[in-house]
């Protein structure tokens, strides 16, 4: 099913609602507001996000400055880097802040000053699920999106013909984890895919080969790292 289900090309496009916002406390009013980074259409079609710092203190934009305006960052899928404007942020009291860009995460793309085949670290929830919404996109699935049906922990990805279970925490997948995700997937005509963090427990490792479930390894370092047969299968079709 897995090869039938497969859209052309690398485009991934992950919907708005699979990122999370992030909070900016503007230093004018002191109120903490809520921004959505948007989604930058890198041109090898996989969406760009800019790593902005959650709950970091906009700074007030107070005069323009061409080196400040612009923000250049290289996509994770191509390495291909692109200017891009950097983002800001209305706040309701009246002053526009200039958003804080963390130079050490990027959950959707990376800073130009980082080497190109450096990986974009997992630190987050939100990291987690844009690593393995790339991930899939590299192996050829498209129109990734938030699953209708939510999952029992975790987050519920799903593209055509396919639904997967993302782990963010470092919690150890159980056997009610891989069960659960399979029935899931059976029940909707699609194939299991699972990434972790923590890894499995010995019995749902056992449970993943027997029926079958790809299982993946969210490492720390960006790193997406297949943990049994049926995901190296899968990397290879």
């Amino acid at each position: 099913m897995l090869a039938r289900s497969r859209a052309r090309g690398p485009s991934v496009k992950v919907l708005e609602h699979v990122m999370a916002s992030v909070a900016v406390t503007c230093p004018v009013c002191r109120r903490v507001g809520s921004h959505l980074p948007p989604e930058l259409p890198c041109a090898c079609g996989v969406p760009v996000i800019l790593p902005l710092v959650d709950g970091g203190v906009g700074e007030p934009v107070e005069r323009r400055d061409w080196g400040e305006e612009w923000l250049a960052v290289r996509c994770v899928a191509c390495a291909r880097t692109t200017r891009w404007p950097r983002p800001e942020y209305g706040c309701p009291c009246g002053a526009l802040l200039r958003l804080a860009v963390d130079e050490g995460e990027a959950p959707g793309a990376v800073p130009l000053a980082r080497r190109p085949d450096t990986l974009a670290p997992i630190r987050s929830t939100r990291d987690a699920v844009t690593a393995a919404a790339l991930h899939l996109g590299r192996l050829g699935h498209g129109e990734i999106h938030r699953a209708a049906q939510p999952a029992p922990a975790g987050v519920a990805l799903a593209a055509r013909g396919l639904l997967a279970h993302v782990e963010p925490s470092r919690r150890r997948l159980t056997v009610r984890d891989v069960e659960c995700l399979w029935l899931a997937a059976l029940a909707a005509g699609a194939d299991p895919v699972g990434f972790t963090r923590g890894g499995p427990e010995p019995e749902a490792a056992e449970s993943a080969a027997r029926l079958g479930v790809p299982l993946f390894a969210l490492e720390a370092t960006g790193l997406v790292r297949p943990l049994n047969e049926a995901a190296e299968r899968l990397g290879h079709q």
